[in-house]
């Protein structure tokens, strides 16, 4: 029996909204990476962009478990002597909730040129409103 693999035209990608309201951000993220690479689908490929859109409301009301938001650091490089930078989640979470959502998604997609096409499909907004009413998204409980 021959093995099946679509093309990249006939994979319909569907519109999801997801609601981040107290949920806990690593559990959402990696819902939301399955459902941006596709790997719930019967027709699934490794190599092709078979995932669908996600749109998440509400990222200002993530929840953290523990004392994370407190104590967890994000380090930056910048490439010069001295240059290791730190900062805490709380700092970061506060300016801007929508940035830590996504550097979550975009830590369990694949680390290559099709994980950058895939993250182009997630659209994350810390309120209630998102300009995506046109493509109706579904309603996705997480």
């Amino acid at each position: 029996m021959k093995t099946l693999v679509p093309k990249p035209n006939e994979i319909e990608h569907k519109w999801y909204l997801v609601n981040a309201e107290g949920k806990h951000l690593g559990r959402l993220a990696s819902k939301i990476a399955q459902i941006l690479r596709g790997k719930g689908k019967p027709d699934f490929t490794s190599h092709l962009d078979s995932g669908d859109h996600v749109v998440v409301i509400n990222a200002e009301k993530v929840v953290f478990s523990g004392k994370k938001l407190q104590q967890k650091k994000k380090y930056h490089y910048t490439g010069f002597p001295g240059g290791l930078k730190e900062r805490k989640y709380e700092d970061l979470f506060t300016k801007n909730p929508a940035k830590m959502v996504e550097a979550a998604v975009r830590g369990m997609l694949p680390h290559h040129s099709l994980g950058r096409k895939i993250f182009q499909k997630l659209h994350v907004y810390g309120g209630e409103k998102h300009p995506h009413e046109a493509q109706k998204p579904e309603t996705l409980k997480v």
